[in-house]
């Protein structure tokens, strides 16, 4: 059985104006094609639909039956229809854990503030978390703090963003001039293998030192700050990460005698990933 919604249309607007004729005026279509594609309909059921009574047709109990099931379906069909019109598809977005929690809440109020009700999925992980995810089509688009290598994926700069030293203000070693030696003497906290800001630490900043003590590895930017507040070491974050702490005095920026440490944060999707007018909407809020 191969029905159609144009069947079911046909046969709609034919109940409800009694004739083929004023149908076909309604449906633009020829009196011929609505003829045919209410007697096709009737011939894939097995039954009529309609008395006819001379020029007339009259809905028979068998119309009467399929009509609340026919309205449904073409509302339905309506719904649809309408979804695509709007670009009202759900948007997956993940990101790593900085951008997450510090960045992208920002983004998504002002987007929310213009479009409350549009489905919107928002996930927090670290930088390969979200690289797989993306290459696995099981997100729309990635935010991430360092590059992809992988070549399947569009590796796009997005954001600039720097990067501090910070220590407790009580320090012993804040009392004399910094200088690389000292930090590698420091016990430093860092995040965990995998995290995008652990790759770029390791690059700008620790591949500078003659050595240096790793005291722990975290998952979380919140556990660093607090361990490092409460004196087990000292570490580096992004400048949005504790940006309040440094402005209330719990922690302090230590002066590096390198260059500033900045990195490029990216926005990643999979080559063969469709841009939508929904997604092209809200990249859009990202990028102002």
């Amino acid at each position: 059985m191969h029905i159609t919604l144009r069947q079911l249309e046909v046969f709609a607007e034919v109940l409800k104006s009694g004739s083929t004729t004023q149908a076909s005026q309604m449906l633009s279509l020829s009196q011929s094609a609505v003829s045919a594609a209410l007697s096709d309909l009737e011939g894939q059921l097995g039954v009529q639909l309609f008395d006819r009574v001379g020029k007339r047709l009259v809905v028979n109990e068998h119309g009467r039956l399929l009509y609340p099931r026919v309205v449904g379906l073409l509302e339905q069909a309506a719904e649809v229809e309408q979804l695509f019109k709007e670009d009202n598809g759900a948007i997956r977005v993940f990101a790593s854990s900085t951008i997450g929690n510090y960045i992208l809440p920002e983004m998504i109020a002002h987007y929310r503030r213009d479009f409350p009700t549009l489905p919107l999925e928002m996930s927090v992980g670290n930088s390969q978390d979200v690289i797989n995810a993306v290459a696995d089509f099981r997100v729309d688009i990635g935010l991430i703090e360092g590059p992809s290598h992988m070549t399947e994926l569009v590796t796009e700069p997005w954001l600039e963003d720097e990067l501090v030293v910070f220590a407790p203000p009580s320090a012993p070693f804040l009392q004399q001039p910094i200088t690389l030696e000292i930090l590698a003497e420091q016990p430093w906290i860092l995040r965990e293998k995998g995290s995008g800001t652990r790759e770029i630490v390791d690059y700008l900043l620790l591949s500078h030192l003659p050595q240096f003590q790793l005291c722990m590895e975290l998952g979380n930017s919140e556990a660093i700050k607090h361990a490092v507040r409460h004196g087990l070491g000292i570490s580096c974050l992004s400048r949005r990460v504790i940006e309040e702490q440094l402005e209330a005095g719990s922690l302090v920026e230590v002066p590096v005698p390198l260059p500033r440490l900045v990195r490029t944060l990216y926005r990643i999707h999979h080559r063969q990933k469709h841009i939508s007018n929904a997604l092209q909407r809200f990249l859009k809020y990202c990028d102002e």
